[in-house]
């Protein structure tokens, strides 16, 4: 349009205001078929956008209603701590533990009021390192005095983390739970800075803030960072200050032992198991608190088909704790409000089987929405994308100016890439796990292997849990293919404003494709990552 011999006011004259063959255009059966089912997924997505701005919108408007670690409404005198327990699943996770125990046993608190759980399932060379790492710290190490910390294995592994978490309380003394994933890092004050605020005797959850280890180590985590920010900042704060459900994330997070317990205790048939006790927990009439402003980083994965695995898993488990908990939810006596945040939040990956069927039709409706006018395009394609799609930039620009307000700019770079990648890119799988929930399909996944690699440029010595690729990445370059070639129309037939839209699809689907294939190399010709597991263990998310 730019570089056209008589400029862009000639060029819209004669592609958008020549109304030579205007009404010449008729409805017929095609059209019809194509268009319906493309306006149904767009006007849905557009109600899921919406929602986004919402929570924007809430989390701003109840501002006032942020707690802080550091004023709790009401504290425990100095000699009456609670006992408290800190839990720490994990499987196969021999090259995290080392840093994961020593940041736990240099946690401030009483010790005669502490005591640690190793929880330790794994099938590997980490039960080894795990055993002989609590003898050294149970007997002394590193300087520090004895430390309250018990090895606790199981063999049968049944109900994965939520049976190892189970099997925990039932030797616990606590009277709060914290629980740590083997990725996690959490800083010397983070019991203190939580503890007080279960002071109040109807808090039965607080979750803490997650934050990024190896933020920088690529372009990949880069992105994983500003969606996960996304989550705890609007998601968690814009829930959370509205006083509406919000769910514990399986980790850097601390229970009152009674609220489990109240909530009908750890549950294993969802892979979520977190989002699932935190419904019922608050069903029954806890209250839950999100403290922003502690933080507790935790380790990015730096593969693609690893961070592939964490999604799927997270969109398989909240369809499926949709299913269970949704209609308890409906029939309890919460707020309107609450229960239909409730259903945006546990029906939110339905989006991804949406864009599905909006890849499949993309081509055709455009083809035919240009023949039928392009100012009804304008009126009504352009807001409905803006709802849909314009408010997925809008939230994760948001959350980093909340967490970098003289940095956020920075992030604009990456705008682009979040829409190809968290909102196209990972359709094809999370599609599969989102298919598999709601026809109650039991399938294996693959674990989300972690490898302490936190620098630019360091390389991982954990090959041994890479998993193997499937069918996935060649779809997924094949979808990006078929994008190549609708641009090629789009630029071919002069339709210019479709081209940037489709080339975030184009990308999305080539990025997560190549990228899956590139760092899967390694696996070829060998058994490695060939361990398969009925439910992926969630270290991490």
């Amino acid at each position: 349009m730019l570089v056209a011999p008589h400029g862009f006011g000639h060029y819209w004259k004669t592609h958008y205001a020549d109304k030579t063959f205007e009404h010449l255009y008729r409805w017929n059966t095609f059209d019809t078929c194509m268009l319906i089912p493309y306006f149904i997924v767009m006007v849905i997505l557009a109600f899921y956008g919406i929602h986004r701005y919402q929570l924007v919108w809430l989390y701003y408007k109840n501002k006032k209603n942020a707690p802080k670690w550091d004023e709790p409404p009401a504290r425990f005198a100095e000699g009456q701590l609670p006992f408290v327990t800190v839990q720490l699943p994990m499987f196969n996770e021999q090259f995290v533990i080392d840093r994961l125990m020593e940041a736990v046993c240099q946690l401030e608190y009483p010790r005669d009021r502490l005591e640690i759980q190793v929880l330790d399932d794994s099938t590997d060379e980490t039960q080894t390192v795990a055993r002989e790492m609590v003898e050294r710290y149970a007997s002394g190490a590193m300087g520090m005095p004895p430390q309250p910390i018990f090895y606790l294995h199981r063999t049968n592994r049944h109900g994965y983390k939520a049976g190892a978490l189970d099997k925990g309380l039932d030797v616990a003394r606590g009277e709060l739970v914290a629980i740590f994933d083997a990725d996690f890092v959490p800083p010397p004050r983070w019991l203190m800075q939580v503890v007080h605020h279960f002071a109040e005797p109807e808090i039965g959850m607080v979750q803490t803030r997650w934050t990024h280890l190896n933020r920088n180590y690529s372009f990949l985590t880069q992105v994983e960072a500003i969606l996960l920010d996304g989550h705890f900042v609007l998601e968690h704060g814009g829930r959370s200050r509205s006083g509406v459900f919000f769910n514990f994330n399986g980790t850097a997070g601390m229970w009152r032992r009674q609220t489990i317990t109240d909530a009908g205790g750890w549950q294993h048939d969802t892979l979520t198991e977190d989002t699932d006790l935190s419904y019922r927990a608050q069903l029954v009439g806890w209250k839950f608190k999100y403290l922003q402003d502690v933080e507790c980083p935790a380790e990015l994965p730096i593969e693609m088909t690893a961070f592939k695995t964490q999604q799927a898993r997270w969109a398989k488990g909240l369809i499926q704790t949709a299913k269970k908990i949704l209609p308890q939810v409906m029939k309890s006596d919460a707020p309107w409000h609450t229960k239909l945040e409730a259903w945006y939040h546990l029906t939110a990956n339905i989006s991804y089987p949406l864009m599905i069927i909006l890849s499949v039709l993309l081509m055709p409706a455009m083809i035919i929405r240009s023949w039928q006018g392009y100012l009804q395009m304008l009126l009504i394609d352009f807001p409905l994308f803006m709802a849909s799609t314009m408010s997925v930039s809008t939230f994760y620009l948001v959350s980093q100016k909340e967490l970098f307000p003289k940095a956020w700019h920075k992030r604009i770079f990456y705008v682009p890439f979040l829409l190809a990648l968290g909102g196209i890119g990972l359709t094809i799988t999370n599609t599969k796990a989102v298919m598999e929930a709601l026809f109650g399909v039991k399938s294996a996944f693959a674990r989300t292997p972690k490898y302490k690699v936190l620098k630019k440029g360091e390389k991982s010595q954990a090959k041994v849990y890479r998993k193997r690729l499937g069918i996935v990445p060649w779809i997924e370059l094949v979808l990006g293919a078929y994008f190549a070639w609708t641009v090629w129309y789009a630029v071919s037939t002069e339709n210019f404003f479709t081209v940037p839209f489709l080339l975030l699809f184009v990308f999305g689907y080539w990025y997560t494709g190549l990228l899956s294939l590139l760092q899967g190399r390694f696996e070829r010709g060998g058994s490695a990552g060939q361990e398969m597991h009925e439910k992926p263990y969630p270290i991490g998310i």
